[in-house]
């Protein structure tokens, strides 16, 4: 497992992918999620940090094992986003590529499905709501 965080700061994507790297990893699938314009111009991001970073190591280990990962990272970001700001990262390493895809597409969807992480859209016009 590499890095497992919650940050206010950027994410240094290119460091990311240079770490998973290894004499067992044949592929790396890179996540970049990105707040998109959708009517709004960014996005309030909020988390119970110590119960998500949990949750996060747990998928971690899960997806490791489950998908025969040789590297994961996982970093959310909190606080005001702006549109085509970074929102979060995930790199998986495999011994071969549909390993390091399926188990990428494992990692987000459980973060989506239970990691106590919330979402405050902030319209252009300056009102907002909350969501999971």
């Amino acid at each position: 497992m590499g890095v497992i965080a919650i940050t206010k700061d950027d994410i240094d994507v290119a460091k990311l992918i240079s770490d998973a790297k290894n004499p067992k990893t044949g592929g790396i699938v890179i996540f970049v999620g990105t707040v998109r314009d959708d009517g709004i111009e960014a996005i309030d991001f909020e988390s119970f940090d110590e119960v998500a970073l949990s949750d996060l190591k747990n998928i971690a280990a899960e997806a490791e094992e489950k998908f025969s990962l040789t590297s994961v990272d996982i970093i959310h970001r909190n606080g005001l986003l702006k549109v085509e700001e970074t929102i979060l990262v995930i790199v998986a390493g495999a011994g071969h590529r549909h390993e390091a895809f399926s188990g990428c597409r494992f990692i987000l969807e459980e973060i989506k499905r239970y990691v106590p992480i919330w979402k405050k859209d902030i319209s252009k016009g300056g009102g907002g709501h909350w969501h999971a």
